[in-house]
């Protein structure tokens, strides 16, 4: 699992790869929450085009990075889901908190 970030202006894009699981959560959140810190972001993104995988560990990433951010007064979107990972982030409940644009709505 890795995590590449770019930034523009005030905008934070984590482009995320691989399984999210127990071990690869925490290096993730290491990485967005230090990004997020330098940064300043109004807003922060994160794209899950190239996650192949994600169970629980993925759902507490994206709620730890909403209350971190929320707190900054800056906001989290999710993109690039899969069927299966949007499916997985609206039975969580996520999708009432955070914006979530999945691939099956782009077609």
């Amino acid at each position: 699992m890795s995590v590449e970030i770019k930034v523009k202006d005030e905008v934070l894009t984590g482009y995320l790869s691989g399984e999210i699981d127990h071990h690869s959560a925490s290096g993730l959140r290491t990485a967005i929450d230090r990004a997020v810190e330098v940064n300043m972001p109004s807003l922060v993104i994160l794209d899950f085009e190239r996650v192949s995988f994600m169970d629980s560990s993925g759902i507490g990433l994206i709620m730890g990075r909403y209350k971190n951010l929320s707190k900054r007064g800056a906001t989290l979107n999710i993109t690039g889901t899969s069927p299966y990972l949007y499916k997985m982030m609206r039975l969580s409940g996520i999708e009432r908190i955070v914006k979530i644009e999945n691939k099956e709505k782009k077609q």
